[in-house]
Formats: structure tokens, sequence, C-alpha cells
């Protein structure tokens, strides 16, 4: 089963991800709540992890420490990221991108638009023979 970890200061937006993940194939994996990047990254240090997604600006620890914490260490290093934000800056997405997130997702993010993102994560042997992702 795969593991998502979903990064968000906001339960409302966390909970949207996660629905969205569900909608476009991610039905069977269990999804790990943060709250925040230093939560995030203490749950990467107990739990096996597939893949993030995080919101950009969160207290305590936004979303391009997180990242950039994540790409820095050698055990999580090749985990993918999705980076969300709701102020979109195009440079900024650059920035993002060059320090090892996957994509950068304008909020609100919508199924089709993260089932694109996903399909590049997700190996051909993944994907079930109805199409849908894990």
């Amino acid at each position: 089963m795969k593991k998502i970890l979903v990064a968000d200061d906001s339960s409302t937006a966390r909970m949207f991800v996660i629905r969205c993940l569900q909608i476009v194939g991610c039905r069977d994996a269990e999804f790990l709540p943060a709250a925040n990047g230093r939560e995030a990254y203490d749950t990467l240090k107990g739990q096996e992890v597939d893949l993030i997604v995080t919101d950009l600006n969160m207290p305590e620890m936004d979303g391009a420490t997180l990242l950039k914490k994540v790409k820095a260490s050698p055990r999580f290093h090749d985990i993918p990221v999705i980076v969300i934000t709701s102020g979109y800056n195009p440079a900024k997405s650059e920035e993002l991108q060059k320090m090892g997130a996957m994509a950068v997702m304008e909020k609100p993010v919508s199924p089709p638009a993260l089932m694109a993102v996903l399909t590049t994560f997700i190996q051909p042997e993944e994907k079930s023979n109805d199409g849908a992702a894990w």
C-alpha cells in the first residue's frame, strides 16, 4: 500500500487534496496528514512514504524548507514532492523545481491536473488494468 504524506496548515485543504488523490485513483493509499512542514518531516522519520504533497506557505516550517530538507537527506532524497500554493509565481515554481520538486501546482488543485502530474510518477507496471493509479 502506498503512503502519501499531505502537509497543509488548513485541514480543509488537506482533505481536499486527499479527496482529489482518491478521485484520480489513489483509493487504496494510506494518507498521512501533517499541519506544517515540521510535522511532515517528523512523520517522514517514522514512516516509509512514497509521495509528499505539501503546501508552500505554512507556519513552523514552510513547504520550501521541507522540500530542501527532504532532497538533502540521503534517506528521503528519492521521494517525489509536489508543492501546492495559492500564490503561484512562475519564478518561484522554477526555483522549487530546481530544488527537486516534481511539480508546483496552483491551489485549488484539480483532479485532472493532479492526474497529469501523477502519471509522470506512476510507473506503467504500477497502473492497474482499469487505468486507475495504485
